[in-house]
């Protein structure tokens, strides 16, 4: 079990970010043929970028879940590269999905929002928690004084 903060925290972090969110929607559950690919191929991506280094500008994520899951990246540019990288897991991944789904995409469905997120223009707040979502990728800080509440927070 994760550590947990017993002490209410702000996430603070330096420049600009991304918050990418994506997912995969069953629409047909007795086709696994067609979404077990899909389904299967984020925790590699994952595992991938996880080994890779910060050079990818991946900073972290929250967990894979069935709905979909958060990401956190340095910019948009890192998030593009990665994606179009054709020696990466997603290029090959991506071009393999659109060619199994071509004449039946109501089967399982695939969705992401991509987040540009300016310096100082977000807050985060955590109580009785263990590092979480933009606090597990950035410097968790007491949530105290000047980051009391979310409009202090905002206004740094």
């Amino acid at each position: 079990m994760a550590h947990i903060i017993p002490d209410r925290m702000a996430a603070e972090i330096e420049g600009d970010f991304v918050v990418f969110l994506i997912g995969m929607r069953i629409n047909k559950p007795w086709k696994v043929h067609r979404w077990w690919p899909v389904f299967t191929a984020m925790p590699r991506m994952i595992r991938e970028l996880e080994r890779a280094g910060p050079e990818t500008g991946f900073l972290g994520h929250n967990g894979l879940g069935l709905g979909g899951i958060v990401q956190y990246w340095r910019s948009f540019d890192h998030l593009e590269a990665y994606a179009r990288d054709p020696a990466r897991r997603h290029a090959p991944a991506w071009a393999a999905f659109n060619k199994a789904m071509r004449g039946s995409r109501e089967d399982v469905g695939i969705w992401h929002e991509t987040y540009l997120v300016k310096a100082g223009q977000y807050e985060a707040v955590y109580s009785g928690m263990p590092p979480h979502g933009l606090g597990r990728v950035s410097r968790l800080v007491p949530a105290t004084g000047n980051r009391e509440a979310a409009r202090q927070r905002l206004s740094g």
